[in-house]
């Protein structure tokens, strides 16, 4: 009887290891890569690593400050916490990798750490106009009747990716390509999508998207760059009326438009 029970309780302490190494894994792999993740686990040395061709994505909440001031922590937390969850819903769709969250702030890259040629840029694109497409029905759960104004900044070209950190490690980006991401963002205007010239040619050889000519835009003090905006594709149109990024299906007039919150097919 008591081999028995001995061999019962073992059974049961192997199948709770097993269930922990599971989650443990889950979780691992929804902080990092999991290919960078299975080396890790593995000992292996994680080297950072060149790419040629990435699309990186900025955005944050126009306002973002004023909503705070107006508002307790939790119910910040639980704004951000349902707006990214949304997010985070839709990046499971395309083929990009969320880097960060801080605040406000979301990054997403494409390219990295798995290669796709240059199908990076329109993953990106498309994921930039299915969020604006979104933000015509989200909620503020404690503002209601605020409107929630997202910016969206956008560059391709070549960086460094890298695991930084022991205790906590982070997979980041390094290089100018961010860098030049991030002012998209911030010299973006609110529910728009600001696209560098770098990633505008790639959307153009790609086919199927709208673009329009900004100007001259300051990326670094005295250094401009002509920069465009990202207006639609096939199926994705800026409303003026409605004042945000719409899904309007074939056939149907802009006057007849409904948001819709689901994405198409890309």
């Amino acid at each position: 009887m008591e081999v028995k029970n001995r061999e019962v309780f073992m059974e049961n302490f192997e199948k709770k290891v097993v269930l922990l190494k599971k989650r443990s894994e889950n979780l691992l792999h929804r902080l990092l890569p999991p290919t960078i993740a299975s080396d890790l686990r593995s000992d292996k040395n994680v080297l950072a690593e060149s790419y040629q061709s990435v699309t990186i994505f900025f955005s944050d909440i126009v306002g973002f400050t004023k909503i705070s001031a107006s508002s307790t922590p939790m119910e910040v937390v639980s704004f951000l916490n349902k707006l990214y969850t949304e997010f985070d819903s839709r990046i499971d769709l395309y083929d990009v990798y969320k880097l960060e969250t801080i605040g406000d702030a979301y990054q997403i890259v494409s390219g990295a750490p798995r290669t796709n040629g240059i199908r990076h840029a329109a993953e990106v694109a498309t994921l930039s106009l299915d969020l604006l497409n979104m933000t015509g029905t989200f909620k503020i759960p404690h503002m209601p009747d605020q409107k929630l104004m997202l910016r969206i900044g956008l560059h391709s070209g070549p960086c460094v990716a890298a695991v930084v950190g022991i205790k906590m490690p982070r997979y980041t980006l390094f290089g100018e390509t961010v860098t030049i991401a991030s002012r998209m963002e911030s010299t973006g205007q609110p529910l728009r999508i600001h696209i560098s010239e770098e990633n505008k040619k790639l959307l153009e050889e790609l086919g199927k998207y709208e673009i329009e000519e900004r100007g001259q835009v300051e990326v670094k003090e005295n250094v401009f760059m002509k920069t465009y905006w990202l207006t639609g594709k096939d199926g994705y149109k800026f409303s003026a009326e409605l004042d945000v990024c719409v899904y309007i299906p074939k056939k149907v007039k802009l006057d007849r438009v409904i948001v819709k919150k689901r994405s198409i097919p890309k």
